[in-house]
């Protein structure tokens, strides 16, 4: 293959080849999912629940939309 086919593959398909280094870097994918624990408020998870009747979204699915 020649280099400059080389490099278009690798211009064209630059956010692949850095999500692939991050999870060599780290072995963690950013789509990956992980449990965590976490200590809230009867108010906050109150509200969570409201807002999960509401959309029928899972409580972990709003959290996530607050921060991307």
């Amino acid at each position: 293959m020649k280099q400059i086919q080389i490099n278009k593959i690798l211009k064209e398909n630059k956010d692949l080849f850095d999500t692939l280094e991050r999870h060599d870097e780290t072995m963690e994918l950013p789509f990956q999912r992980k449990k965590i624990n976490l200590t809230l408020s009867v108010e906050i998870i109150n509200k969570l629940k409201q807002m999960r009747e509401k959309t029928g979204k899972p409580i972990s699915q709003i959290i996530e939309e607050k921060f991307v």
